[in-house]
């Protein structure tokens, strides 16, 4: 075989490679995401209670948007 050709199938066989590799992560972080979700205002009450705090429905709606406002900036 030429040496055209072995780089053809090189290259070829990156591409299937990297493709199936991206859909394959793709689906390993929607099922973990399903398994671990995000933070949501009932966990911020738990941990605010288990830390001894009193949480008013202001507090946890202002950590929540302060929480997501981080998010965005990071991404």
């Amino acid at each position: 075989m030429s040496t055209g050709i072995w780089i053809l199938i090189v290259i070829i066989a990156l591409l299937i490679g990297a493709v199936g590799g991206f859909f394959a992560a793709r689906k390993y972080m929607e099922s973990y995401l399903k398994n671990n979700p995000p933070i949501n205002e009932e966990m911020l009450r738990t941990m605010m209670l288990q830390m001894g705090q009193k949480p008013s429905q202001k507090k946890l709606h202002q950590m929540m948007t302060s929480m997501q406002n981080q998010a965005k900036r990071q991404k």
